[in-house]
């Protein structure tokens, strides 16, 4: 036990003719696929979009293309697709930067036909894919997507059998005739066409074909829902949440499959990146930045440990920001809102050198008063924010063989106190405080990621730099009594270096290995403590007034081997292994406890230095997948989950210094599926975890922090959703159920058996559904309800927040590179506590945000 103070798609066949070829063009005639027979074999591919974004697509190789061997390096930018209506059916009209486009290659696949575009990139002013549905009768969707390798793939589907095509290339552009087919009789098995692809696996894959538990949140999905933070990205994921404590950014706690990051260690159990530079909140909770501009954000459920440099106990949470490109870009939101709140974000991103040198800048400023009013005194609002986020990125490819990216962002938040009110209060926005308090937090980070590619393997080198600052002080006592000032100081220092070898994104086989190695530097430094005022003694608080301060440092180094190697024993069926071994060294120095009477002299109650422990585990993972058809897909996984010992920042004496290692077996059974041709997907996945030496935190008696290991059990499962019954209209829909309890723990201080009990900001259930529709004449709606079960705050269970749910409205109208937005969340302004914890002489606790509304005014090109 430890003591604390601190306080609270290849082609399957096609036959293809040749004609009409001239200086600038090439009339390719595509026949129907109708009379082609596979049998019981499978299709080459599980969908179109997957030839080369599938590394474990079994296509055969293909010879290698004319314009690769002619030495051609500078993709062609299609900068505009354009839909017109043709006597037999419809054209696609390509617009280029150059009238250099190669030769496209179509094949047909099930109902599909599909045109691939070597040596070219989508750059479209509404981002770098396109999609059109029902465009001409007997036509079902349009799509065009980039794929790895500079390549534009165009996928037209047919309602019932794939349309024919004449090819031409033409000046400035190129142009696909499209003829819908005749309804015919086919033995070919469908094939999806729209895709969500993910790199969830350090390499690109379709979404549905990995063994992960994994919520895919895509750049539409963001946009339309407006997520722009790591809780929003919590309220579209099962069994993820995040609360936000008193609404400061210096506080959230976060939980996921019901481990979460109360803990006030040196590592937190959830694996934050965002561009490849891992986010450590450490004694922090999590520090909760804003993120303009994502690209796409992938949450991983379970152990993740043989793919990432970071072990990561609970899962990933991996934002992608957009990457630089290579035409003219620029992004400009502006919102305003109740409570005076200005929401100001822009990105740009353009070309220095062409086909060579890119960069991309994005921000934010986004300023609000207060929820809460202090009536002592002014009646000033004391919870405020306002905040500046910016982020950059330099991309320079000098040759096909290489990709470099520097990325740099920083953060600077001068926001209000964390207010924490009793819980009995009558209105949990006004309170009575003597002092108001403030949250000073600054960030800065830095990474530097290296892609070396060759025909038979890839090389990335990803190395980072991140530094935050938390200053900050507020009200303990929560009165107008001049008892208890809680000061606040953090620094975090991280340096990591990763590297990852691994076969190229394109390369067929059936053999799929990955293998890296990965250090980490991280330095926790803190100078916090309580104020005690007058009135602290005369309550009986504290038996003098003074400041009793901490101040310590904690080291921790990391070094990791990790790797996994897959193998297609059949085109059904494939085997996964995986292994980490990782050795961690946490070094508590220079602890030392202060207290200062009010015009005394400094006494010295505790003085500690470097002591610290080297914990060493091998970490392995092992998968089994099975693929019925390419519309059903079945996994099965073990694997172990690991927290290395860690320093105790807030220990008593030199023996309670050092928690003991975490560890734990995450046994996981998953099912994906899609229906009635893609329009419905269904996954599902069911988890059941025991870990051994759980690090937990608890309160004594007297409200101060404990520490300690304990045995708990967690199992449970999640469900996702997403249908589109008519176009335009989406269904999207998550739930979330765990049981995370205490298996073997008896309160040290109470004696209370703690059996059954429910692990803190564990909520039981979770659930999320969108109702969206977007108009062809421009109108977009969205209505969302979020909710949680029952959620605790301590050890014992005695506070909690009651199941609770929320509803968000989002109304806008769309024409071109424009959009108009009305927005209102929390409509039916439910009060809901995100963190309680106990005090005198009540518990006290916060509460998350109020009705809020307003309008948002977006403009792209």
């Amino acid at each position: 036990m430890v003591i604390t103070r601190i306080l609270a798609a290849l082609p399957l066949a096609g036959v293809i003719s040749l004609s009409g070829t001239t200086a600038y063009g090439l009339v390719i005639s595509t026949e129907e696929s109708a009379s082609m027979q596979i049998g019981n074999d499978w299709p080459t591919a599980l969908t179109p979009a997957s030839k080369t974004d599938d590394p474990k697509s079994s296509s055969q190789n293909q010879p290698t293309p004319a314009w690769v061997a002619q030495g051609v390096t500078s993709p062609t930018q299609i900068t505009d697709v354009r839909i017109e209506t043709t006597e037999t059916g419809l054209q696609i009209v390509l617009e280029t930067t150059a009238d250099d486009l190669p030769t496209p290659i179509t094949t047909v696949s099930g109902n599909a036909l599909i045109a691939e575009i070597p040596n070219a990139r989508l750059a479209l002013p509404q981002g770098d894919e396109y999609q059109q549905f029902e465009p001409a009768p007997s036509i079902a969707l349009i799509t065009a997507t980039n794929l790895p390798g500079n390549i534009v793939q165009v996928v037209v589907t047919g309602t019932e059998v794939p349309p024919t095509a004449d090819v031409s290339l033409e000046s400035r552009g190129l142009i696909l005739s499209i003829t819908p087919g005749s309804e015919v009789e086919t033995t070919e098995p469908e094939t999806d066409t729209i895709q969500v692809i993910v790199t969830a696996e350090k390499a690109p894959e379709p979404l549905q074909v990995v063994p992960i538990s994994i919520t895919a949140l895509t750049e539409a999905v963001i946009q339309d829902a407006d997520i722009i933070s790591l809780q929003g990205i919590a309220e579209n994921t099962p069994n993820f949440s995040v609360l936000q404590a008193g609404n400061s950014r210096a506080f959230a706690y976060s939980s996921l499959r019901g481990l979460s990051n109360f803990n006030f260690g040196s590592r937190d159990r959830i694996g934050f990146y965002i561009d490849d530079v891992p986010y450590d909140g450490g004694a922090l909770g999590l520090f909760s930045p804003d993120l303009p501009d994502i690209e796409r954000v992938e949450v991983l459920r379970g152990p993740q440990g043989t793919l990432y440099g970071r072990n990561a106990q609970a899962g990933v949470v991996n934002v992608i920001t957009r990457r630089p490109s290579d035409v003219f870009e620029f992004d400009g939101t502006v919102g305003y809102g109740n409570f005076d709140r200005y929401d100001l974000r822009a990105s740009v991103s353009s070309p220095i050198v062409d086909d060579e040198l890119f960069f991309r800048l994005s921000g934010s400023y986004i300023t609000r008063d207060g929820y809460t009013i202090n009536t002592l005194g002014d009646d000033n609002s004391i919870d405020g924010q306002s905040g500046v986020t910016g982020r950059g990125e330099l991309l320079w490819t000098p040759s096909d063989d290489w990709e470099v990216s520097f990325n740099a962002n920083f953060e600077d938040y001068r926001d209000g106190a964390y207010v924490a009110v009793p819980l009995s209060a009558s209105d949990p926005f006004e309170t009575e405080r003597d002092f108001e308090g403030f949250n000073d937090l600054v960030s800065n980070a830095q990474s530097l990621r290296v892609i070396y590619r060759q025909p038979t393997f890839q090389v990335t080198s990803i190395t980072a730099h991140r530094y935050s600052s938390t200053e900050g002080a507020f009200d303990a006592d929560a009165s107008r009594a001049d008892a208890i000032t809680r000061l606040l100081g953090f620094d975090t220092r991280s340096i990591s270096q990763e590297i990852r070898v691994q076969p190229p994104d394109d390369v067929d086989s059936r053999l799929h290995w990955l293998a890296g190695a990965y250090y980490e530097s991280f330095d926790l430094g803190s100078d916090q403590g309580l104020a005690f005022g007058p009135d602290a003694v005369t309550l009986g608080l504290a038996p003098f007034a003074g400041v009793d301060r901490a101040q310590f440092d904690i080291d921790t180094e990391t070094y990791a081997l990790f790797g996994q190697v897959s193998y297609d024993f059949t085109e059904a069926f494939t085997f996964t292994v995986g292994l980490r071994y990782e050795i961690t060294d946490s070094v508590l120095d220079d602890f030392d406890q202060v207290f200062t009477p009010t015009g005394g002299d400094a006494i010295s109650t505790l003085s500690l230095n470097d002591i610290g422990e080297e914990s060493s585990e091998f970490i392995p993972r092992f998968v089994a997948e099975y693929r019925f058809n390419p519309n059903l897909f079945l996994y099965g996984s073990i694997s172990r989950g690991y927290r290395p010992a860690i320093a105790n920042s807030g220990t008593l004496n030199e023996e309670t210094a050092i928690l003991d290692a975490e560890r734990g077996w995450n046994y996981e059974l998953g099912l994906k599926s899609s229906w009635f041709d893609n329009r419905l997907t269904v996954n599902l996945s069911a988890f059941f975890n025991p870990i051994d030496n759980f690090q937990l935190v608890g309160f004594t008696p007297q409200a101060e922090i404990f520490a300690d290991n304990a045995d708990v059990v967690i199992a449970g499962g999640e469900l996702e959703l997403l249908a589109t019954p008519v176009d335009g209209l989406d269904l999207i829909a998550g739930l979330g159920i765990v049981d995370a309890t205490f298996d073997d723990y008896v309160d040290p201080f109470s004696g209370e058996d703690l059996d059954g009990n429910t692990l803190p900001f564990s909520p039981d259930l979770t659930y999320n559904l969108a109702v969206q529709y977007r108009s062809p004449i421009g109108i977009f709606g969205r209505l969302e309800l979020q909710g949680f079960g029952t959620t605790f705050f301590v050890n014992d269970n005695s506070l909690e927040q009651d199941p609770f749910a929320i509803v968000n409205v989002r109304l806008g109208y769309e024409s071109g590179d424009y959009g108009i937005y009305l927005f209102a969340n929390n409509i039916f302004d439910i009060e809901y506590v995100t963190n309680a914890l106990p005090s005198f002489p009540e518990a006290i606790g916060t509460f998350g945000e109020p009705a809020t509304f307003g309008f948002q005014f977006r403009r792209r090109f």
